[in-house]
């Protein structure tokens, strides 16, 4: 025995004190080994005393996963099938590929002929005989803050300049129902028209669904009824107005266009690739254009009728493409040209001579072309390039009036009116060149595609339709003054003159949102605008 510290201990216990010894010393060695090279874990440095004050660290935000469409579970037991066998999995596979055919079904468009009776989607039912429509056919971010109003209008020295600001800003909000009762489509507006009847204002509405909603302004309130209501038995409630809403496509409805020889017909283009003509004589909506594959997605933003050739067809596609169809012709084939690498948000038509075409797209350029020439082959064919002009950001549409004017909106907070003074664009002779790249010696100087701008906020963000300028196309009153409308983002509908003059400023107190979708009537001063929600501003 050995004595330790007054405690007697074994040799076996002096032995495992020394193995416990050498162990520790050599574990010691291993750390400094390892920090010497770099591996050892950093010292802790502790941080000095706060003052008090504690700081709440934010936890990482959940990464959003995307969820795969899969079908509901089922009890298996209950089925009468054995666990893990080959039915079960055949059963299970057979479900998922049902699920997601279903899920594709849904985003397809829809080919063949369309009865309006099948695809009403709410409001009063299809019915031929009340001739709502047929009898006209037969015939023929700052809300509320103005920018211009009242004190504007009288401080106009120029008598004729005068008479039409009086003129537009004294235009009404429709009386008959309140905006926000007129709900046209079940979803926001993505485009609008009025039916060019001057009979009565009959307006058409397309939301981002693929709804067509059908509205005639020229219906009166019904009675007042008594409402149900026992806290409000003295309060009067106005039954909603008739409308009709139609399932035409399975995505956004991009635009229209009423045929200038027959005003039964509506050309709708759409986000689902395809152009449909509604007959509202016959109450069918047909399949015009759609690409080959139904697992084509091109999606349309834009169409326009060949004003010479009304069997002729344009139309603008998000990846950068204008396609020609003649719908006399069958199997209707388009020709397509690329006139951009990215998107063309809208494109127009000189009235006067329709071989000229104005296009804008996300590239920043408002691009004039001829289309009597064409270059290159293939998918790098494109129309001959007559003049361009590069804004500092996106421009959103480009529209053509009856004199040759180009009014453009854009993100740079201006709209622009291309008046080409210098070089007539309808003048222009047929381009005879076959040599050299017209899409690097354009026809036209900048001289003669320099704009006048006008200061414009056109910043609608994701939950407001692109704000875009609508020309009226033939006004009956003081037709020598052009002028286009475009939505305001103070919840106002603005009127300007080619001249860049501002004519008016319309809104109201029923006017709750963004008439973001601004729309003149081809002659009548009515006006409308779409909102976010589906409803309806009407000035008249």
């Amino acid at each position: 025995m050995v004595k330790k510290g007054g405690v007697d201990l074994s040799e076996y216990e002096l032995q495992r004190q020394a193995n416990i010894a050498e162990r520790d010393a050599l574990l010691k060695q291993l750390a400094l080994d390892a920090a010497g090279a770099g591996l050892g874990p950093k010292p802790v440095v502790k941080k000095p005393a706060s003052n008090g004050t504690r700081t709440h660290r934010k936890a990482p935000l959940a990464k959003r996963i995307k969820q795969e469409v899969v079908p509901a579970r089922k009890s298996s037991r209950l089925a009468g099938f054995t666990a893990d066998s080959e039915v079960v999995k055949r059963k299970a596979e057979d479900d998922y590929t049902t699920a997601k055919e279903q899920e594709r079904a849904k985003k397809q468009r829809v080919s063949g002929d369309l009865s309006l009776s099948d695809v009403v989607v709410s409001g009063k039912e299809w019915d031929k005989s009340q001739k709502f429509i047929v009898d006209i056919i037969n015939r023929g971010a700052n809300p509320y803050k103005r920018t211009f109003g009242e004190a504007e209008v009288q401080k106009t020295s120029d008598k004729e300049l005068k008479a039409i600001r009086e003129k537009m800003s004294g235009l009404e909000l429709y009386d008959g129902w309140e905006p926000n009762q007129i709900k046209i489509v079940p979803e926001r507006i993505y485009s609008m028209s009025f039916h060019p009847t001057p009979d009565k204002p009959l307006l058409f509405a397309g939301d981002k669904l693929g709804n067509l909603g059908i509205f005639d302004a020229s219906q009166k309130p019904p009675k007042l009824e008594m409402s149900n209501d026992d806290d409000n038995e003295d309060e009067p409630r106005i039954p909603p107005p008739s409308i009709t809403s139609f399932h035409l496509h399975t995505r956004t409805i991009s635009a229209f266009q009423f045929s200038p020889v027959n005003p039964s017909y509506c050309y709708t283009s759409s986000y689902d690739s395809s152009i449909r003509l509604l007959d509202l004589a016959k109450s069918t909506s047909t399949e015009v254009y759609a690409p080959p594959s139904a697992m084509d997605d091109e999606p349309l933003s834009g169409i326009e009728i060949d004003p010479q050739s009304p069997h002729v067809l344009y139309f603008s596609r998000l990846d950068g493409y204008v396609g020609r169809i003649d719908t006399r012709a069958s199997p209707k084939k388009a020709d397509i040209f690329q006139l951009s690498e990215k998107k063309i948000g809208g494109f127009s038509l000189h009235p006067r001579a329709p071989h000229i075409l104005a296009t804008a797209s996300l590239d920043r350029y408002m691009r004039i072309w001829d289309t009597r020439k064409t270059e290159g082959k293939g998918d790098a064919a494109h129309f001959g390039l007559v003049g361009e002009h590069l804004s500092a950001l996106s421009v959103s549409h480009a529209a053509f009036n009856s004199v040759g004017q180009v009014a453009t909106a854009s993100y740079d907070d201006t709209i622009k009116i291309h008046s080409f003074a210098r070089t007539p664009l309808a003048s222009l002779a047929p381009d005879t060149k076959t040599k050299g790249n017209s899409l690097e010696h354009p026809r036209l100087t900048e001289q003669d595609m320099e704009p006048h701008s006008i200061r414009h906020n056109n910043q609608t963000g994701r939950w407001v339709t692109i704000l875009r300028p609508q020309w009226q196309v033939a006004p009956e009153t003081q037709p020598q003054t052009q002028r286009f409308v475009i939505g305001n983002m103070n919840r106002f509908v603005d009127v300007y003159a080619g001249s860049g003059e501002q004519l008016a400023q319309l809104g109201g107190d029923g006017v709750t949102a963004v008439p973001a979708v601004a729309v003149f009537h081809e002659s009548k001063d009515w006006i409308a605008g779409g909102t976010a929600s589906g409803k309806l501003c009407l000035w008249k």
